[in-house]
């Protein structure tokens, strides 16, 4: 494959994800389309790193699931929180955080 290729699809998935954070108003989903962009970032790197013939891109990849796979424990947490304490996971509902 040539490194346009990897471009187009990693564009498509981070335009995907962009917009799903910015016309979503569930959540769960927001959470998903952050990770959507996370993962358009990663396949780059491993596209560069590919194209390079280094493996930089690899190990930054690698450290960045690993980010990831804590900051989805977290981000499930408050929502698991705020769905307690409002029993929606629609971000219109939280828009005050007062007691």
């Amino acid at each position: 494959m040539l490194m346009s290729h990897y471009l187009v699809v990693a564009g498509i998935l981070f335009s995907i994800g962009m917009f799903g954070v910015l016309l979503r108003r569930n959540t769960l989903v927001m959470l998903m389309c952050l990770e959507l962009m996370l993962n358009a970032v990663n396949l780059l790197f491993v596209a560069f790193s590919r194209y390079n013939l280094n493996l930089d891109g690899n190990l930054f990849v690698f450290f960045a699931i690993t980010v990831a796979a804590a900051e989805v424990a977290v981000g499930l947490a408050i929502v698991v929180a705020l769905f307690k304490r409002k029993d929606t996971v629609q971000v219109d509902a939280f828009t005050e955080m007062k007691n």
